[in-house]
């Protein structure tokens, strides 16, 4: 069996109130300025999040998933949205992920029928690895919808 390893590395300087970082892709892919204040603000400040890595590389994962299960099932679809919503909690306890939502809309369907479209799109969370990594500790949800 072949494997495969990916990696990112942060750069991170100062405390965590104060202090901030880069995370870098080691493919190059990219690099995105982190803080912990970003973590836990309500709007966005061009920052991102552990949250929000985790919900792009749920996205990607699905997306690539639900694409080839449609095709499996003898189906075509002209595009795949695929928006992944990640969710913490934050108490004194500390921060703690608690769920994952993963949003399909499905357009130009076609070969299948698409009132089976939520049933397909909930099997292939299941084939997804990430949703697997996650599963367990996060509530993990699926809603499909073809336009």
């Amino acid at each position: 069996m072949a494997t495969f390893a990916r990696s990112t590395t942060v750069n991170w300087t100062g405390n965590l109130m104060e202090g901030s970082g880069t995370a870098k892709a080691g493919t190059g892919a990219f690099s995105v300025p982190v803080t912990f204040p970003s973590r836990i603000a309500e709007t966005g400040d061009g920052k991102t999040t552990p949250e929000e890595l985790m919900a792009a590389s749920h996205a990607v994962c699905y997306a690539m998933v639900l694409t080839n299960t449609i095709t499996k099932q003898g189906g075509k679809a002209t595009k795949v949205n695929v928006t992944a919503t990640v969710t913490g909690d934050k108490s004194d306890a500390g921060l703690k992920v608690v769920s994952s939502h993963l949003k399909a809309t499905v357009e130009g369907l076609e070969g299948i029928d698409k009132g089976t479209l939520s049933e397909l799109a909930t099997g292939a969370e299941k084939g997804c690895p990430i949703s697997n990594a996650l599963r367990g500790s996060v509530a993990i949800t699926v809603e499909a919808s073809a336009v």
